[in-house]
C-alpha cells in the first residue's frame, strides 16, 4: 500500500470550498500553504458565500481577508493636514455589535505586543485616531494600519468564543494572509497568537458545558507563518484536547485554471520541492519568466539553510559552471519584476536557467510530486 500522499484536482473555486467544508466538519481545522496569485481570497469568499446560500441569507463565517483590510478608509484631510484619520464602515456585517463589545482594552493588549503607537475609536463618528508621544492624529503606515486592524479582529474574534449574542451565527472563522507587512519577528509572534486564538475556539463550550466548538479555515503565502502555526497547532499542551487539523499544499498552475490539494500532513516544507516541480515543468514547457530566476533563488537559499549554511553558493559549490551560475543568480534575481504584468525570459536565460535546475536536481536527488495528475480524483460539479 503506497504512503504517498494523495493529490486531489478541483475544476473550479465552487468545489474546493465545498471539500474545505466538508473537512472541517470532521476536524478542529484546515491549514492551507498556497502561493500568491492562487486564488485564495477568491476562495475564502466562496466559502463565505456557500455558507449564506446554505442559510436563506444568513451567513455562518467570520472572515478575514484583503476584503476585512478595506471596511476602513483614511482621511488625510489634504487642506490643513491634521485631522488625520481611518474611518470605519458601519454597514459591514464583521463589524456589527461593534458597540456593544467593549473591544478597546482587548484591541490595546494585542497592539501592544506588535507596535508602539495608541489609538482612540469614535464610535459616534465610527472613526479611529492614532497617538504616538505627543503626536496626535497621526498617519500611520499600511503595515500599522493592517496590524490593528488584525488586532481588531482577534478581538472580535474572542467575543465570539465567549458567545456574545451580537456573532451568534458565527460557526466558521476563515482567515487568509492576516501578515502582509510584518516583519518575521512579528510573524512569528502573531501566528503563536492565532494559535492560541483557534485552540480556544476549537474547545470552546456552551454555558451548559457542551461542547460547542467553532471550525477555522487559514491559509497563507507566507511560508514562515504556516510553519509556526503547524507546529504550534500540533504541540499537545497538558490538560487540553488535542487539536486535529488538516493540511493542505494549495496549487493552481498559471496557466490551468485547475486547483489540486495535496495533504502536507508530516511535511510542512512541502512547497518548496513544490516550487521546484513547478520550475521544471515551466522549463520543459519553455514558458519562463523573469521572475523564475528569483522563485530558484529563494529554494537554494531555503536549500542552504537547512543544511546548516548562510550562503547559497554552497548549494553550486564543485558545480562545472559554478561561477557562471552564481553570477546568473545573483544578477538576474533581484529585478522589480512585474508579477502582474510578467516578462518572458530571454532564450539564452532559459537556456542557462535549465542548466543550473537540471545540475541543481542532479546533486540533491530533489524527490519532485507531481502537482497535477490525470484523472486525479477530485469532486463533481453539482451547483
Amino acid at each position: 500500500m503506497s504512503n504517498k500522499p494523495k493529490i486531489r484536482q478541483f475544476q473550479n473555486l465552487t468545489t474546493l470550498a465545498r471539500r474545505l467544508r466538508s473537512d472541517v466538519k470532521d476536524t478542529h481545522c484546515v491549514l492551507l500553504y498556497a502561493y500568491n496569485r492562487t486564488g485564495k481570497t477568491r476562495l475564502s469568499m466562496e466559502f463565505k458565500n456557500q455558507g449564506k446560500r446554505k442559510g436563506n441569507g444568513n451567513p455562518d463565517t467570520l472572515y478575514f481577508n484583503a476584503f476585512t483590510e478595506d471596511l476602513f478608509v483614511w482621511y488625510n484631510d489634504f487642506e490643513s493636514d491634521t485631522d488625520r484619520y481611518l474611518k470605519i464602515n458601519e454597514d459591514s456585517k464583521f463589524l456589527k455589535g461593534l458597540t456593544e463589545l467593549a473591544l478597546d482594552q482587548t484591541i490595546a493588549g494585542y497592539l501592544s505586543r506588535y507596535a508602539d503607537f495608541e489609538f482612540d475609536i469614535d464610535y459616534s463618528r465610527w472613526v479611529v485616531t492614532f497617538r504616538k508621544g505627543d503626536d496626535n492624529r497621526i498617519k500611520i503606515s499600511r503595515g500599522e494600519e493592517n496590524i490593528f486592524i488584525w488586532c481588531m479582529f482577534m478581538a472580535i474574534c474572542e467575543r465570539v468564543i465567549d458567545g456574545h449574542p451580537s456573532y451568534q451565527w458565527v460557526k466558521h472563522l476563515y482567515i487568509d494572509d492576516p501578515i502582509s507587512s510584518l516583519d518575521d519577528n512579528n510573524a512569528i509572534a502573531v501566528a503563536c497568537d492565532l494559535a492560541e486564538l483557534i485552540r480556544n475556539a476549537a474547545t470552546r463550550r456552551s454555558d451548559d458545558w457542551e461542547y460547542n466548538p467553532l471550525k477555522t479555515v487559514f491559509s497563507s503565502h507566507h511560508a514562515l507563518f504556516f510553519n509556526v502555526m503547524c507546529n504550534e497547532l500540533g504541540r499537545a499542551k497538558e490538560s487540553q484536547e488535542k487539536i486535529r487539523s488538516k493540511r493542505y499544499f494549495l496549487h493552481r498552475s498559471d496557466s490551468s485554471d485547475v486547483y489540486t490539494l495535496r495533504a502536507t500532513e508530516d511535511t510542512p516544507y512541502f512547497h518548496h520541492v513544490a516550487t521546484l516541480a513547478e520550475l521544471r515543468k515551466r522549463e520543459q514547457a519553455g514558458t519562463l519568466y523573469t521572475y523564475h530566476f528569483n522563485a530558484l533563488r529563494s529554494i537554494l537559499e531555503k536549500t542552504a539553510s537547512f543544511l546548516g549554511h548562510d550562503d547559497l553558493r554552497i548549494c553550486l559549490a564543485g558545480l562545472k559552471d559554478e561561477a557562471l551560475y552564481n553570477r546568473a543568480l545573483n544578477l538576474l534575481s533581484h529585478g522589480k519584476y512585474a508579477i502582474n504584468e510578467p516578462v518572458e525570459m530571454v532564450d539564452d536565460n532559459k537556456k542557462l536557467l535549465g542548466q543550473i535546475l537540471e545540475d541543481v536536481l542532479g546533486r540533491f536527488q530533489f524527490a519532485l510530486p507531481e502537482l497535477a495528475q490525470e484523472g486525479a480524483p477530485g469532486e463533481p460539479n453539482h451547483d
